[in-house]
């Protein structure tokens, strides 16, 4: 017996389509027998609200033992896990290669599975899902829209937070009058046949959140690519499944990696790059995704030619170099890592992107942002999420730098939530929504 792993973490695939996988008795069983290594461990005791919500209920029982805690009292335990990985890859040491076999995060997945399957989904959480549809509807009267789920619009937030649970406080995200793909149709720009790059190609997977919600980020990645010679072309077939994995709908995100891998498959072999425009995304495609259908070649082959948008350009720095022509970023900026960008295991490749800006000094933030998708909307989470997000609210606050940038677009919005309740009257950082919008800006590309 090990106490603890030297080893690299490895994760096994999903089995969701094993009857075991469901089952009530032996979810229960390995439910218990998980929370029981970390009742003992709690290294992660200040990572998201579910290691405090178990470790209380446990010290709350007669025998302050796992065994006098009844079954049906770790749902708000399950309900608390974002999914966000980080207990898996930076604290926990008993994850595979370990003989304790712990996946603390697939354990809450597999939980959420077996709810859905046996209760089905809720129907607020299963409309919030369908973001290529909702998108789609939104981007037809986007003003209107962003009026009513404005935080000022006291009405219809205040039926919202009653009918939907969707706390009236939190910033909900905008839509687009016009989604990215038909924005960058418009005017896409000159590639720059002199950068050291030229001659290297990516599609742009739009993700539901760029392509409906925040099209600037798409537009700033495509013209600081063209200003380095890369040639794109926009493809967003459908959203790659991240709300639904939350909502434990594992089928229904199977069935997306299939339709997307098919459709990005013939890029790829035309020798295209893949970039995911969000960090969920690209997450999605390059570890979930093979987890969670690893018998298809075409998942397979997607992630192995994905890359996140930062890593792409820090890709280029290393290999080619970038195109001159890079000015300062006056004041500085704070970087938040987004923690399904650190769960891809690629460093802090937006630090490292900043960092290529010239007399600009950067502090990069490492710790979890405390929204969780949609989870940090509702009711029921969106203090808890302020609480957890506090540490990183606070440092970005007193940074001194003049923006604060998060390549988690709910993140930033987020952190900029939480500082501006911190008490104090120094001045907090611009939010600036993507790392790659400061290099669009340092280029004087105008977006």
């Amino acid at each position: 017996m090990r106490e603890g792993s030297l080893e690299a973490p490895t994760r096994h695939p999903i089995a969701w389509r094993d009857p075991d996988f469901t089952d009530p008795v032996k979810l229960d069983e390995e439910l218990r027998r998980v929370f029981d290594i970390c009742h003992g461990c709690r290294r992660c005791f200040n990572l998201c609200d579910s290691f405090p919500r178990l470790f209380d209920l446990v010290d709350a029982a007669p025998t302050e033992e796992l065994d006098s805690v009844d079954s049906k009292d770790f749902a708000p335990v399950i309900e608390a896990c974002t999914l966000c990985d980080m207990c898996f890859l930076t604290k926990c040491p008993y994850v595979p290669p370990h003989s304790f076999n712990l996946d603390f995060p697939h354990l809450m997945l597999r939980a959420r599975a077996a709810e859905a399957k046996q209760k089905g989904t809720g129907f607020v959480d299963r409309e919030m899902a369908e973001t290529d549809r909702n998108g789609t509807l939104a981007s037809l009267a986007a003003p209107v829209v962003n009026w009513a789920t404005g935080t000022g619009n006291k009405l219809t937030r205040g039926l919202a937070e009653k009918y939907a649970g969707l706390d009236r406080r939190a910033e909900l995200p905008k839509y687009e009058s016009q989604p990215f793909k038909a924005q960058a149709l418009k005017s896409p720009p000159t590639v720059n046949t002199e950068a050291p790059a030229y001659g290297r190609k990516a599609v742009l997977y739009a993700t539901c959140f760029v392509n409906y919600n925040d099209a600037a980020v798409g537009l700033a990645a495509r013209a600081v690519l063209a200003r380095n010679g890369v040639a794109t072309e926009i493809v967003q077939p459908q959203c790659c499944g991240m709300p639904l994995l939350e909502q434990g709908r594992i089928a229904e995100v199977a069935s997306s990696a299939s339709a997307v891998a098919a459709e990005l498959l013939p890029w790829i072999e035309g020798g295209y790059d893949i970039i995911a425009l969000v960090p969920s995304c690209a997450l999605m495609l390059k570890f979930e995704w093979p987890l969670i259908v690893p018998e298809d070649a075409r998942v397979k082959r997607l992630a192995e030619a994905t890359f996140d948008l930062s890593e792409y350009v820090v890709d280029i720095a290393r290999k080619e170099g970038l195109a001159p022509g890079l000015q300062p970023v006056p004041g500085g900026v704070a970087v938040h890592l987004a923690c399904h960008s650190r769960a891809q295991n690629i460093g802090q490749k937006a630090g490292e992107l900043l960092k290529l800006l010239p007399d600009t000094p950067v502090e990069v933030m490492e710790r979890c942002s405390g929204h969780g998708g949609s989870w940090g909307f509702k009711k029921a989470n969106f203090d808890t999420a302020l609480k957890v997000g506090r540490p990183v609210a606070k440092k970005a606050r007193e940074s001194g730098k003049g923006f604060v940038t998060s390549e988690c677009p709910l993140a930033g919005v987020h952190i900029k939530q939480g500082m501006d309740l911190l008490p104090g009257e120094k001045a907090a950082p611009a939010l600036v929504a993507h790392p790659i919008q400061l290099i669009a800006r340092a280029y004087g590309i105008e977006i």
